[in-house]
Parts: structure tokens; sequence; C-alpha cells
């Protein structure tokens, strides 16, 4: 029983490397069965760690977008093209439903608000040419703004 089991384990872990999705679905079945013995545990735990991780660096994605958009369209007004407002749509969707499926993520989101807008500031100078001191050090929005529909900044003055 021994080789047959570690001759499974080989064949789990080979068809983890191997094929993804028919690892996922074999992985499902052998849970719903209650096949708990035959689970690849490791490699299980690290994907659902990944899950979450892959979820956060989305929402930051997101956000530092977001942000960066809202920047030139104040900043540099008569630049404002449509395109920024479809990304702001856009980028407002992907966080509203990242909230919706994970409430959980909203606090995560409040603690990296501040990084997020220090990476934005440096790709608004880097798409807008102004410089790092043309934009506040700390964020002039509040994250309520930032992901309500109806706000976009007034220009700076």
């Amino acid at each position: 029983m021994e080789t047959a089991m570690s001759s499974l384990k080989a064949h789990s872990q080979t068809l983890y490397e191997t094929d993804y999705l028919q690892w996922i679905e074999t992985t499902v079945e052998k849970l719903q069965s209650q096949d708990y013995a035959n689970v690849e545990w490791e490699n299980l735990i690290e994907e659902i760690a990944d899950m979450g991780r892959s979820e956060r660096r989305s929402l930051k994605s997101n956000l530092i977008v977001i942000l960066m958009h809202l920047l030139k369209w104040q900043f540099q007004p008569d630049k404002r093209s449509g395109s920024w407002e479809r990304s702001i749509i856009e980028h407002r969707r992907r966080v509203k439903e990242a909230l919706d499926d994970s409430p959980s993520l909203k606090s995560y989101l409040e603690i990296v608000f501040a990084e997020c807008y220090a990476q934005a500031v440096k790709q608004a100078k880097a798409e807008t040419g102004l410089s790092m001191e043309s934009f506040p050090l700390n964020c002039p929005y509040q994250l309520a703004e930032v992901t309500d529909d109806e706000f976009l900044p007034k220009n700076w003055v």
C-alpha cells in the first residue's frame, strides 16, 4: 500500500507541475469525495495562500491606476481625455467587485492607500512629465472619493 500511495503522490506532483487545471479538477474531486489522504496538501495550501496574495496585488494595482488618472485629471486639465475617464471607471469597477467578493479587503485597502498613492505619483510623473514636487506629498483624496463613481477632482489651484 505504501508503494501505491507513493506512486499516487508522485503522479499528483507531476500533474501539478505539468497540467495545473487537471490538478485542480482532480483535487476538487478528491475533496468532494472526502479522499483526504490523497490530497496533495502542500500544493493546495500554497495555492490558497497565492490566491489571497493575488487578490491583494490586483486590488493595489487597480487602486494605483485610479489614483494616477485622478492626479493626471487634476494636474493636467488641458489634456483630459475620455480614455482617462474610462480607465477610472473600469478600475473603480474592478475595486468594487473585489470588495463585494471579499469585504475583508476593505481594511487592506485602507492600509495600503498611502503606499498606492506614492506609486501613483511616480507613474503620474512619468506620464505627465511634471516634477514629483508638482503633486501633493499626501493624497489629496479620501479613499471614499477614490472609489466613488461620481468623483472627479477639481483643477489644482
